[in-house]
C-alpha cells in the first residue's frame, strides 16, 4: 500500500512541516507544506495572506496530496465560523480534494472528547482572544477562563517552553471551576509534552491546535489517526 501523502498550508513563509506530524505518525504518513508568509499573529497579518490560501491548496494538489488542511487556527477563525466554513468549501472546490482547517480541528477534537465547557490557553493578543471566544461560542462551546501569552511574533510562538504552557493551562483551568477540558490554541506552539503533562496533572482531556490539526487531517483523509502515548485525543478514534 502506498504511503498516504497529505498537504498542509502553514502560516510561516518557510513552509516547513510542523514537528508534530512526524512525531505523531512517523513514516505512516508523508506530509508536504506550503507557507503563506504570515507577518504577524493579528487581524492585520491575516488580511495580508488570507486571499492566497486557495492558491496554496491548488499547488499542493499538483504535488499529489490526497487531502489538505489550512494549519493555522486564528487564520481560519478570525472572521468567525461561517467564514471558516466558506474557506473550507473554496479549498475543496478548487482542488476537488477533502479539505479542512485547524479551526475545524479544535472543534472536532473537543467534540470527540465530549468537552463543551472549556478552559482556554492561547498564545494570542487580546484582539485574537476575543475572536476565538466568538468562534467557540458560535460552535456551541462555553469558553470559561480564556487567557493568552500576548505573542504576535510568528517565530516566537515556537519558542514558548513547555513549563510556561503547563502553568497557563493550570491557571485557566483553576480560574473558573467547571471546565470539562482544556484547549491550547495556536498552531505555532509546540505542545505535545505539555498536553501529556496537563492531562496527567489535572485529569481532564486537552486539545491543542497543532496535534489536533494533524489528527483532523488524518481523519479527513480517511486514515487511522491514533498515536498511542500522545494524549487522550490520539488514544482511540475512527476516520471522519
Amino acid at each position: 500500500m502506498a504511503q498516504p501523502h497529505l498537504g498542509l498550508i502553514v502560516p510561516p513563509a518557510a513552509g516547513a512541516v510542523p514537528v508534530d506530524g512526524p512525531l505523531l505518525y512517523g513514516e505512516r504518513i508523508r506530509f508536504s507544506a506550503r507557507g503563506l508568509g504570515l507577518g504577524e499573529i493579528s487581524t492585520r497579518g491575516y488580511l495580508d495572506v488570507i486571499d492566497s490560501v486557495v492558491a496554496k491548496a491548488v499547488a499542493l494538489k499538483e504535488e499529489g496530496v490526497s487531502a489538505i488542511s489550512l494549519m493555522g487556527t486564528s487564520l481560519s477563525f478570525f472572521r468567525g465560523a461561517a467564514f471558516n466554513r466558506q474557506l473550507e468549501i473554496e479549498m475543496a472546490r478548487a482542488t476537488g480534494l477533502p479539505c479542512t482547517t485547524m479551526s475545524n480541528a479544535i472543534v472536532n477534537g473537543l467534540r470527540h472528547l465530549k468537552v463543551r465547557r472549556v478552559a482556554v490557553a492561547t498564545a494570542y493578543i487580546d484582539e485574537v482572544n476575543a475572536q476565538l471566544r466568538g468562534y467557540l461560542q458560535q460552535s456551541d462551546f462555553e469558553p470559561l477562563a480564556l487567557e493568552g501569552l500576548s505573542i504576535s511574533d510568528v517565530q516566537a510562538v515556537g519558542k514558548v517552553p513547555t513549563r510556561a504552557l503547563v502553568e497557563l493551562c493550570v491557571k485557566v483551568f483553576e480560574a473558573q471551576p467547571g471546565a470539562d477540558g482544556i484547549l491550547i490554541s495556536c498552531g505555532g506552539l509546540v505542545t505535545l509534552d505539555a498536553v501529556r503533562e496537563v492531562e496527567e496533572r489535572l485529569q481532564v482531556p486537552v486539545v491543542s491546535s497543532s496535534p489536533a490539526g494533524f489528527w483532523d487531517l488524518a481523519r479527513t483523509a480517511g486514515l487511522d489517526a491514533r498515536s498511542p502515548g500522545c494524549g487522550r485525543l490520539f488514544a482511540w478514534t475512527a476516520p471522519a
